[in-house]
């Protein structure tokens, strides 16, 4: 096996850009295994609706990142406490779907920890009934990776805070998260460690009588091709918003000149595709233009505002603050 170094990089924008450079361009026939540390940040998977998994407001107001990645599965929050590891290998049809296979390494690290760790349900690594580890898996027609997370001493506060969806009613075609019990390995170690430290000893393990581990070093050309994918995918709003698929929000709020009611269809690709608008409020120009002018837009705040900026909102509703009706349209019920 071969370790990958990805030079420290915590940035998850980066991160996941070299892992997916290297399943589909590192040489097949070799295993490799990569591992990183992210940031504050909060990893979509592949057929999730971006603003069902988030709090909108939270994040921003923390600075957490929002990264799609191209495995499958919830979506996971990631900080400095949380070991993010991925192994790399030729495509099978008995290692698809298998977790056991590619936890079980890990699985037994922690056991030689004194982690009493074990495999449960589908793709999770349990200790006594609470997930420590959720796995997932990407597959091309060559290559695959298995990864997942290793919660060493995560700030589990902010998970709640992070991915409890503040937008009302909301209504996905997308892959719902399910929330599970989830605990920190630190709690069932008898000596603190490090991330760094955690890392070190499950190398240790994973490598134990046999060769030591090769080490792989991005070159110029690799870096050079991942931060292509980061100028065209995993750093764009297209990739980590966009990619959503079809989605329909309702919202209502009672404003000084009356309740307001929109109905908002957004289609793959992140554009609003269709909007009604509702409500008992008086004003002389018809809404209809309003939600003309919101097709075709992208469902992001600074987008809406720039589609309405031109708008006398008194002429339609009335009495209305202009911040809280955008806020009505794209924004969390409240600031967590």
């Amino acid at each position: 096996m071969i370790y990958i170094d990805n030079e420290g990089v915590t940035d998850p924008v980066v991160n996941l850009a070299i892992e997916e450079h290297c399943i589909r361009h590192l040489p097949v026939g070799k295993d490799y295994l990569l591992f990183y540390i992210n940031e504050p940040s909060i990893i979509i998977g592949r057929n999730q609706n971006t603003l069902e998994e988030i709090n909108q407001a939270y994040i921003e107001e923390h600075g957490i990142k929002v990264v799609r990645r191209i495995s499958g599965g919830g979506a996971v929050y990631h900080d400095a406490g949380n070991l993010n590891f991925s192994f790399m290998t030729d495509f099978s049809s008995s290692k698809l779907n298998n977790f056991k296979q590619f936890a079980t390494p890990i699985i037994d690290a922690l056991n030689d920890m004194g982690v009493p760790a074990e495999m449960q349900g589908r793709n999770d690594i349990v200790v006594n009934d609470k997930k420590i580890s959720g796995n997932a898996q990407f597959s091309s027609v060559k290559r695959m990776f298995n990864h997942g997370t290793l919660l060493l001493d995560c700030d589990l506060s902010q998970v709640s805070k992070a991915l409890d969806v503040k937008m009302t009613k909301i209504t996905s075609k997308g892959h719902k998260s399910a929330r599970a019990r989830v605990a920190n390995i630190a709690e069932f170690l008898d000596q603190a460690l490090t991330t760094d430290a955690f890392k070190a000893k499950i190398l240790s393990t994973i490598h134990q009588g046999s060769e030591p581990f090769e080490t792989y070093r991005l070159t110029d050309d690799d870096w050079q091709a991942i931060n292509r994918l980061i100028e065209q995918k995993y750093g764009t709003w297209d990739w980590n918003y966009g990619k959503s698929p079809d989605f329909d929000i309702h919202r209502t709020q009672h404003f000084t000149s009356g309740i307001v009611d929109f109905r908002i269809k957004v289609k793959k690709g992140g554009a609003i595709e269709n909007v009604k608008i509702y409500g008992d409020f008086f004003g002389k120009e018809p809404v209809e233009d309003i939600e003309e002018a919101l097709v075709g837009v992208r469902y992001v705040k600074e987008a809406i505002e720039d589609a309405l900026k031109d708008f006398d909102l008194y002429a339609y509703f009335g009495t209305i603050d202009r911040d809280e009706f955008i806020n009505l349209i794209y924004g969390p019920d409240e600031l967590a």
